[in-house]
Parts: C-alpha cells; sequence; structure tokens
C-alpha cells in the first residue's frame, strides 16, 4: 500500500501565496510522474500542474507563470507554490503519483486525500 498526505491548504487573500506539500510513504520502489488535480463545485477535476522523475513540468494554462511545481526524490515528496492567488484557484487540490512497489509490478496511481484552497477577501 501507498499513503499520499497532503498538507498547505487554508485559506488566503487574493494575491496571496501558499505551499502545499504531498509526501508519498509505503511500499515504493519508485516513483516516476507526480502531479497536482483539484476540484471545484460543480467542475471536473482537473491538471493543475505535472513533474516527471527528471523534473520535467507543465501546467495547466490558467496556473502558468503563477505556480511552480518541484519535487524531492530522496523525501518522495512534490510541492506546489502558489503565487498571486485568484478566487478562481479555490478548489480542493489533490496529489497524484504513479508509483511502482516492486520491480517487477506495473506502474498504478495513486491519490491523496485532497486539501482545501480557498482564495477569497
Amino acid at each position: 500500500q501507498v499513503q499520499l498526505v497532503e498538507s498547505g491548504g487554508g485559506l488566503v487573500q487574493p494575491g496571496g501565496s501558499l505551499r502545499l506539500s504531498c509526501a508519498a510513504s509505503g511500499s515504493i520502489f519508485s516513483i516516476n510522474a507526480m502531479g497536482w488535480y483539484r476540484q471545484a463545485p460543480g467542475k471536473q477535476r482537473e491538471l493543475v500542474a505535472g513533474i516527471t522523475s527528471g523534473s520535467s513540468t507543465n501546467y495547466a494554462d490558467s496556473v502558468k507563470g503563477r505556480f511552480t511545481i518541484s519535487r524531492d526524490n530522496v523525501k518522495n515528496t512534490v510541492y506546489l507554490q502558489m503565487n498571486s492567488l485568484k478566487p478562481e484557484d479555490t478548489a480542493v487540490y489533490y496529489c497524484n503519483a504513479n508509483v511502482r512497489t516492486r520491480a517487477t509490478m506495473p506502474w498504478t496511481a495513486w491519490w491523496g486525500q485532497g486539501t482545501q484552497v480557498t482564495v477569497s477577501s
């Protein structure tokens, strides 16, 4: 089993910043891609940012230039630095990781429980 535990969400005013963290633990042989998704009320879950094991990144157009994804491969942790936050960034943010629990096992996607980010004055 693999656990992804997110932290760092909360309430922030427009223009403010937050940093999300997601630590993976459990039966981990290796992790390749990791990412952050979000889901606002009444909307589908969408990709916010992704990062490969080699640290190549991709971002949703709506967050480019404001959000930065990074990872620490030693700690099995992925981060999302969110700057210049807008009310439309309000959502539950979920961490995702593609994990192999053994060398002979296939890659499997795991999800965190989600952390609420609210941007409001």
